[in-house]
C-alpha cells in the first residue's frame, strides 16, 4: 500500500494553489527576517538607494530602473516597501516560471520546477538585498514566458509584453545584452523562430528595442572606459591559464548556488537506497523536442555567456550576478527528468524541502547572536544605522542651525547614515562624484557636511584618501556606538567631522 504524503497529492490535483503557497510564504519570510533581525540593510542596499535617491540619468551610473524603484518604494514605505518590492519580484519570477512549465511539462511537473527553486540559494536569503539583479530576474522571466506563448501559440500581444519586458531589461542591468543576446540568437537559428518573424509583430518590437537598445548602449558607456585596458591584458601568454582557472571558478560558483536543489533531487532519486515500496509515478505527455531545446538553451547560454564576459572583464562573480542566469535551473531539472517521475523518500523530501526554506531564516538571528562571541565578525546587517543616523543628524543641526543636507566619506558608512538620517541627506561619493551627479562639491561648501569614516583608533584623524579630498577638514573625538550584540568586537567607532555651511551661526 502506496503512502502519498499530503503535499504529493497537492502537486497532483492543485498545483497552482502549491506554488502560491510555496510563493507567498517564502516571500512572507525574507520580509519579516529583514524586518525584525537587521539592524542595517543587507549587502549594497544602502549605496542603492543613496544613489537612487538622486534619481540618476547618466552613462556613469549604469541603466537606472532599479534605483528609480528601489527610492520610490523607500519613499513610499521605508525599507519594507523595498525588501516588499523584491519579494514581488521573486514571485513573478516563480509565477512566470510556472506559467512556462505548464506550457511545457504539465501544471503538476511544473510545480516541481518551481518547488525546486527553493534550492537555489540566489531566490532566497540575498533577494532583500534588491538591486539590478534582482529586478533583472524578474523582467528576464517575463520575457520568456511570452516569448515562448508568442512563438507557439501565436499570441500578438505576448510580441508586445515580450518587448516591453526586454526594453525594461535595457533600462536596468548592464548585463542585458548577456540575456537578450540568445534570444534573438535562438530565434535565428530555429525553423520556428525564422518563421515566426514572417509575422508583423516582432517587427515592430524589433525597431523598438533597436531605439531602447541606443539608450543602453549609452548606459554601457562608463562601463566600456575601463574595457580596453582589460582586452590589452587579455593579450598577455600567462593571462590564459588565469582566465581558464577563473572561468571554472566562477562555474563553481554557480554550481554551488544549486546545492539545496541537488539535495532535493538526490533524496527524489532514491538516494541512499531503502527497502520501502516503489513511489508512484508522477507521468507527464512527452514534450515538443523544440521546448527541450528551449529550456536547455536560455539555462546554458546565458550562464556561459555571464561567466565569459566576467572573466574577459575581471569580475569575480558573473556580469549582472547570478539570480537572472538561473531563472530556468529548475524547469531544466525537471524536463531532464523524463515523462515519469517517481518522488522516493516523499516525507523525508518534504522535511528537506521545509528546512532549505526555513533554515536559512531561523539561521539569521543564531548567526547574528553567535558570531560576535565566536569569530568576532562584524556583520553589516547588524550596525546599529538608526542611532548612526540620528547621532550625526542632530550634530549637525546642533552645531549650524541647519537640517544635515549631505554626507560623504566612506561609502557604505555614509550610506548608511544617509538612509537613517531623519532628514534623508544625499550622499557625495568623494571617489566616484558621477555616482550622485547632482550632489557636487559646490554645494557641500554651500550646504555643509558631514564626513564619516570608520576607525578603530580613539585618536581623530580621517584616512589619508579622505584626508586628500576634504583637506580643511577638522575631524571630532570619534563616536562609539552600541552594537546589537557586541560579543568579543571591539567597540563600534566612527569618525566623523562637520563642514560647516557659511550661513551657519559661530561655533561656541
Amino acid at each position: 500500500m502506496f503512502y502519498v504524503p499530503l503535499y504529493i497529492e497537492a502537486l497532483r490535483l492543485r498545483p497552482v494553489l502549491v506554488v502560491w503557497v510555496a510563493a507567498l510564504a517564502q516571500a512572507v519570510l525574507w520580509i519579516l527576517v529583514p524586518i525584525l533581525f537587521y539592524a542595517a540593510p543587507p549587502g549594497d542596499l544602502p549605496q542603492v538607494l543613496a544613489v537612487g535617491h538622486e534619481f540618476p540619468l547618466r552613462s556613469d551610473i549604469g541603466a537606472p530602473l532599479a534605483y528609480w524603484l528601489a527610492e520610490i518604494a523607500f519613499r513610499a514605505a521605508g525599507l519594507f516597501g523595498v525588501y516588499a518590492l523584491s519579494q514581488i519580484c521573486v514571485i513573478t519570477t516563480y509565477w512566470c516560471v510556472f506559467a512556462l512549465g505548464r506550457a511545457i511539462v504539465g501544471a503538476t511537473h511544473a510545480a516541481m520546477a518551481v518547488l525546486l527553486m527553493v534550492g537555489i540559494s540566489v531566490f532566497t536569503v540575498p533577494t532583500p538585498d534588491f538591486g539590478p539583479p534582482v529586478l533583472a530576474m524578474a523582467l528576464w522571466a517575463v520575457v520568456l514566458l511570452n516569448y515562448w506563448r508568442a512563438m507557439t501559440q501565436r499570441q500578438a500581444r505576448s510580441w508586445y509584453i515580450a518587448g516591453c519586458a526586454a526594453a525594461l531589461i535595457l533600462i536596468t542591468t548592464d548585463a542585458a545584452l548577456i540575456l537578450l543576446g540568445p534570444l534573438f540568437l535562438f530565434t535565428a537559428a530555429t525553423k520556428r523562430g525564422r518563421a515566426a518573424l514572417g509575422q508583423i509583430e516582432p517587427r515592430i518590437v524589433a525597431v523598438a528595442l533597436i531605439l531602447v537598445l541606443i539608450l543602453h548602449l549609452f548606459f554601457l558607456k562608463g562601463a566600456s572606459d575601463g574595457f580596453a585596458p582589460t582586452l590589452e591584458r587579455l593579450r598577455a601568454a600567462p593571462a590564459a591559464m588565469d582566465n581558464a582557472v577563473a572561468w571554472l571558478q566562477l562555474l563553481g560558483l554557480l554550481a554551488v548556488a544549486h546545492a539545496g536543489l541537488a539535495i532535493l533531487v538526490v533524496l527524489a532519486g532514491g538516494w541512499p537506497r531503502s527497502r520501502a515500496s516503489p513511489a508512484p509515478a508522477i507521468t507527464r505527455e512527452p514534450i515538443d523536442p523544440f521546448a527541450s531545446s528551449f529550456v536547455t538553451a536560455f539555462t546554458l547560454l546565458p550562464a556561459l555567456l555571464g561567466t565569459i564576459v566576467a572573466v574577459l572583464a575581471g569580475i569575480r562573480l558573473p556580469i549582472g550576478s547570478t539570480a537572472p542566469l538561473l531563472v530556468l535551473s529548475g524547469l531544466a531539472v525537471v524536463v531532464a527528468a523524463g515523462d515519469s517521475v517517481e518522488l522516493h523518500h516523499q516525507r523525508i523530501l518534504g522535511f528537506a524541502w521545509a528546512g532549505l526554506l526555513l533554515v536559512p531564516a531561523i539561521f539569521v538571528p543564531i548567526v547574528l547572536i553567535l558570531l560576535p562571541w565566536t569569530t568576532a565578525t562584524d556583520l553589516k546587517i547588524a550596525q546599529p544605522a538608526a542611532a548612526m543616523g540620528r547621532f550625526f543628524a542632530e550634530s549637525f543641526q546642533r552645531r549650524t542651525g541647519h537640517p544635515l543636507a549631505v554626507v560623504s566619506g566612506d561609502t557604505h558608512t555614509a550610506a548608511l547614515v544617509a538612509l537613517a538620517a531623519p532628514s534623508r541627506p544625499s550622499v557625495y561619493f568623494d571617489a566616484d562624484p558621477a555616482r550622485a551627479p547632482s550632489v557636487t562639491a559646490k554645494d557641500i561648501g554651500e550646504k555643509g557636511a558631514v564626513i564619516v569614516w570608520p576607525t578603530t583608533a580613539t585618536e581623530p584623524g580621517p584616512p589619508s584618501a579622505i584626508k586628500a579630498y576634504f583637506p580643511d577638514l577638522v575631524p571630532e573625538v570619534p563616536q562609539t556606538f552600541e552594537r546589537p550584540v557586541r560579543g568579543r568586537l571591539p567597540p563600534l567607532r566612527i569618525g566623523w567631522g562637520v563642514i560647516r555651511p557659511p550661513s551657519a551661526p559661530a561655533a561656541r
